[in-house]
């Protein structure tokens, strides 16, 4: 039943785009995700941290399941130097309370993900729990550098914690994202290309003329 239940909260992560923390499932601290969203105060949220907690030297614990969905973001498009907001379920099957210390992400090359192209803000948290046999929500916002050119990125984001005084880290999203240039779609590219356009289309109506006077010489001449 504790299996199912959680795959039923993960159909509801990804099944509304609107969805609040409030929304997540009745066996998730409703009250407490839903402040920590709106004010980040009892789950400590403490900010951002230069320390790289997900280095990847933690493994994931095995009684522990995440979930993620981009709730205001279905179509998982993130706008160069804009905040996005994920979410992130964590269900602890363990008998042991679960103990998170930070949420990371780092954005990688698409067609090689071992180059890295930026390291994303740290969110750390001081008191935030999730008990034996239990779920719970937290949010993590974010922003890919502005100058971040248009395209297909990977996301990988990923949850680090405590159980009983040892580290693990779980992988909650290692997929792609859309990255978008702030201004819609009036991009760099997109001028450039304009540009690109209207100097062919000059160049090809002067080369036009020139044959037609070409041609009318030719004419006249004969």
């Amino acid at each position: 039943m504790r299996i199912r239940a959680f795959y039923i909260l993960a159909f509801l992560l990804l099944s509304s785009p609107f969805l609040q923390v409030a929304r997540c499932q009745s066996d998730l601290d409703v009250e407490a995700a839903e402040e920590a969203t709106e004010e980040g105060t009892d789950l400590g949220i403490v900010g951002e941290e230069v320390q790289n907690f997900g280095d990847g030297s933690f493994s994931p614990a095995p009684d522990v399941e995440t979930v993620c969905v981009f709730p205001k973001n279905p179509s998982r498009s993130v706008t160069a130097g804009e905040e996005c907001e994920l979410l992130i379920g964590m269900k602890n099957d363990g008998e042991s309370s679960v103990n998170v210390i930070a949420i990371t992400a780092s954005v990688h090359l698409a067609y090689e993900p071992r180059m890295l192209i930026q390291n994303l803000s740290t969110q750390v948290f001081n008191n935030a729990s999730v008990p034996p046999s239990a779920q719970a929500a937290f949010p993590y916002v974010f922003a890919v550098s502005k100058f971040l050119q248009a395209g297909t990125f990977d996301l990988v984001g990923a949850i680090v914690y405590e159980i009983d005084q040892n580290r693990y880290q779980s992988t909650f999203y290692n997929s792609t994202i859309e990255v978008t240039e702030a201004g819609g779609p009036l991009s760099v590219e997109t001028v450039f290309l304009f540009c690109l356009a209207i100097a062919l289309l000059v160049l090809l109506g002067l080369w036009i003329r020139t044959q037609i006077e070409h041609f009318s010489k030719v004419i006249m001449r004969s």
